[in-house]
């Protein structure tokens, strides 16, 4: 849990600060995308130069209802120079490697950097880290921010913190939702009450590629005892003319793990010639640390119940990668 004392630290040095960054991790989902256009909004009524750039990945489409999303600067880290922001405020990533897996990070020495995050993989790299573990969502702990700073929620920082809330809580069904977390959300609602439309928006926009890549996804299982591991090669996207999404990485894993015996569900697309990504679901978040084995391959992180990885390999070696740590971690499920 984070003390009050924390919150109002990291608004006196928001407050000294002039030129602030902000940015997506890659693979963006809403809790990513409505944590940094929540504070973006916020920056931007006080009057402070804040630039958000996209950072590694292609910004989904489903997300560009969340209000704000046509001011992201279309730019990864390799394009700007940090030395340039007083302040770089860094949401959702578990790791200072989570902020691009492009290049290395490295923060100039008198930078204030302010981490909000809620990945249990998050030791704090920042100069003030704002993370609890037990949070179902970044943007809840932003909305916690706002409220011990006394600070006005318009209806544009609540839908962004709305999206990130709901989307990150697997719809209020995940680890950690907590009656804080519905009080927090009835709260918000009450501010955008067009929320249902904003919801509907970010979980009905498929493409007819995307479409199609969920059935070339599912073409493709590999069933090991209670692992079930879904695959697209480059090869074959390029073949059937089909778009590089990974949004529809984290729809495949939960239909893997819906599945009764598939303990741990992994959705795999190679975008590039060995560049895979992947989402890891699992049916038991209280027996399987899901953050756990994907910070253990090396290339990722993120929570017991869902976690999500980015690697320089091809689909064989990474699905090699991934049994083996799984292996170790828990033999039983292979």
């Amino acid at each position: 849990m984070i003390k009050k004392q924390q919150f109002l630290e990291a608004l006196k040095v928001i407050k000294s600060s002039h030129n602030f960054l902000l940015h997506l991790h890659p693979g963006p989902d809403a809790d990513s995308v409505g944590s940094a256009l929540a504070l973006f909004h916020y920056l931007d009524s006080i009057n402070k130069s804040v630039t958000l750039i996209s950072g590694d990945s292609p910004f989904p489409y489903n997300l560009s209802f969340i209000p704000g999303s046509e001011k992201i600067t279309k730019a990864n880290i390799s394009d700007i120079n940090l030395n340039d922001f007083d302040c770089f405020i860094v949401a959702d990533s578990g790791d200072i490697s989570q902020i691009s897996k492009n290049t290395t990070v490295v923060f100039p020495k008198n930078q204030n950097v302010i981490v909000f995050d809620h990945h249990t993989s998050n030791k704090g790299y920042g100069k003030i880290n704002l993370i609890d573990y037990d949070s179902p969502a970044t943007c809840q702990i932003i909305y916690q921010f706002f409220e011990a700073n006394k600070i006005k929620i318009n209806s544009e920082i609540a839908a962004c913190l709305i999206a990130g809330i709901y989307t990150d809580s697997g719809g209020f069904k995940y680890d950690h939702t907590s009656p804080e977390t519905f009080l927090i959300a009835s709260k918000l609602t009450k501010l955008y009450p067009n929320f249902s439309n904003l919801i509907f928006e970010i979980e009905n926009n498929d493409s007819p590629s995307n479409l199609k890549m969920i059935g070339q996804l599912l073409k493709d299982i590999d069933v090991t005892n209670h692992l079930a591991i879904a695959s697209v090669s480059n090869k074959d996207l390029k073949k059937l003319k089909l778009d590089n999404d990974v949004s529809v990485n984290g729809q495949i894993a939960n239909m893997l793990k819906s599945v009764v015996g598939w303990d741990i569900g992994i959705s795999l697309t190679e975008v590039e010639y060995h560049k895979v990504f992947a989402s890891f679901r699992t049916r038991d978040s209280q027996k399987y640390d899901l953050g756990t084995i994907a910070k253990e391959t090396g290339f990722g992180g993120g929570h017991r119940a869902a976690a999500g990885a980015s690697f320089p390999y091809s689909i064989t070696k990474t699905k090699n990668l991934i049994r083996q740590v799984i292996a170790k971690l828990y033999p039983e499920v292979l």
